[in-house]
């Protein structure tokens, strides 16, 4: 019945999902619930309603990112939320999943193995700021860290036309407000579907202040 109203959601916000990608997520669930029982992937009390609060909280980004987009990096990949769902989302994409947690990052390689995605994520072992650049046109993190922390991490991981998609809880209007006072920050909260008190925080090209007269911060661009 989860899977079944998961699919309601997104085709409620316009978004039909295919039997073939219903059963790439499914694979993903099914994995998660098997490897849960030996690491903490997610907490133990949203184990029940996996389907609406992770993967529907996960799949709304395909109306976010631009449908130009060809690679997308999810920092701090976990459970593979989004990263994971987003892979199935947009078989298009080339996605790379940073994880520092070896063993966690094992959970990504067989997960997205048992979806059987069309291109199978990259995925980097290592802490978000000590890997080699990753350059993508698309970058993603959930449930990860404060806003000004993330666009620091993120930095080195875009292009410089790139956006950043942020998930983020009830605090998300003085996160941006304390990221503010240290970055220009173009962008635009979208309320969640799964959460009205939470957003998905649409960045577009960003730069420390302090920058701004290099040429750095908003230009001429608006986040598409």
């Amino acid at each position: 019945m989860s899977r079944d109203l998961f699919v309601r959601e997104m085709r409620h916000i316009g978004v039909d999902v295919s039997r073939e990608t219903r059963d790439q997520l499914e694979g993903l669930v099914n994995t998660l619930v098997r490897w849960q029982k030996a690491i903490n992937l997610v907490g133990n009390a949203t184990m029940d309603s996996i389907w609406i609060r992770h993967v529907l909280d996960s799949a709304q980004l395909k109306l976010l990112i631009p449908p130009s987009a060809k690679t997308l990096t999810d920092l701090g990949s976990g459970a593979g939320f989004p990263g994971l769902v987003v892979a199935a989302m947009r078989p298009d994409l080339d996605v790379t999943l940073i994880e520092a947690d070896a063993r966690k990052a094992a959970f990504l390689g067989e997960a997205g193995r048992r979806m059987g995605l069309e291109k199978q994520p990259k995925i980097v072992v290592g802490r978000i700021e000590t890997v080699p650049p990753a350059k993508a046109d698309v970058v993603t993190a959930r449930a990860l860290a404060p806003l000004g922390q993330l666009l620091k991490w993120a930095e080195p991981h875009r292009t410089d036309t790139a956006i950043c998609l942020f998930h983020k809880g009830k605090d998300w209007k003085a996160e941006l407000a304390e990221a503010m006072k240290g970055w220009d920050i173009p962008g635009k909260p979208f309320t969640s579907v799964t959460d009205l008190d939470a957003v998905i925080l649409r960045i577009g090209p960003y730069g420390l202040r302090d920058r701004q007269s290099k040429g750095r911060g908003r230009k001429n661009h608006d986040g598409d």
